[in-house]
């Protein structure tokens, strides 16, 4: 245990940011009590710097009340893979996490998990069923997902959807469905969770994150009622636009560059082709 100046943690990198009501939570307890009864957890790297691993709340408080140090417990010597696990575990375990929230962390810690225990992971059928969602350790994937199941009143099946939907989430969508009008529920995340098709998944998390849709299974149905509607006759050329939009959007701009720099000569050509003589 050790005292550690605020300013000099860094939070980078983090599952989810810090909502207000839970560091609300935090000052009015702080204010009760006089004292925060948990130290924040950090990790020092070989240069001396401080990045947070658990506490981001608690953190947040100790900002907001002027606090120039705060307790922490400052780990050594440990890896990133660790430092994660540890952040998923305290989050887990003592946040009220919201379902969006409980899917990507799940997602994360299943596939940190079998990173660090690749003998967790089979290659096909039932043994690939059997072991990774079985280990000896208490914090196992296996864990998790029951105690999750119990939490959400949720079957083991149901969580293990949740996990999908948390694998195929990027970034962008996790954003999108932070700011929906509506909370995102269980039975949202486990419908995304079945849509194959990247493009179909791109338009139901838009419609949640504009409020075109009041839950997952309208926004499929609307999404099927579409296409039915455009059918056969749709214009191929435009369906390839729409995909390229599509990609050109969720591309980062590092890849857009490239792209540009690399096809440069063939779009300034069909460019020269459109224009009016």
């Amino acid at each position: 245990m050790d005292r550690v100046k605020v300013a000099d943690v860094q939070c980078t990198g983090r599952l989810r940011p810090v909502s207000e009501a839970g560091v609300e939570s935090l000052l009015a307890s702080i204010g009760e009590i006089g004292v925060m009864k948990d130290a924040i957890h950090v990790r020092q790297k070989k240069n001396g710097q401080l990045f947070l691993i658990a506490g981001g709340h608690r953190l947040e408080a100790a900002r907001r009340l002027g606090w120039e140090e705060v307790e922490a417990k400052v780990w050594t010597d440990v890896t990133d893979d660790w430092s994660r696990l540890m952040e998923i575990d305290d989050n887990i375990a003592g946040a009220e996490l919201n379902p969006l929230d409980t899917a990507l962390f799940l997602a994360e810690r299943k596939r940190v998990y079998e990173k660090l225990h690749p003998e967790a992971k089979a290659s096909t059928g039932a043994a690939l069923a059997a072991r990774r969602w079985d280990a000896a350790d208490t914090m196992s994937v296996a864990s998790f997902a029951v105690a999750t199941a119990e939490k959400f009143g949720m079957t083991d099946r149901h969580v293990r959807r949740l996990i999908a939907a948390g694998t195929r989430l990027d970034p962008r969508d996790v954003a999108l469905l932070r700011k929906a009008p509506r909370p995102i529920t269980l039975k949202d995340l486990a419908e995304i969770a079945k849509i194959n098709e990247p493009t179909d998944r791109y338009e139901v998390v838009e419609a949640l994150a504009e409020g075109r849709a009041k839950s997952a299974a309208d926004a499929r149905r609307a999404l099927a009622l579409s296409d039915e509607a455009v059918g056969s006759v749709e214009d191929p050329v435009e369906a390839a636009l729409k995909a390229l939009k599509t990609a050109w959007s969720r591309a980062p701009k590092e890849a857009r560059r490239r792209f540009c720099r690399d096809h440069g000569d063939e779009l300034a050509a069909l460019l020269y082709e459109g224009a009016p003589e």
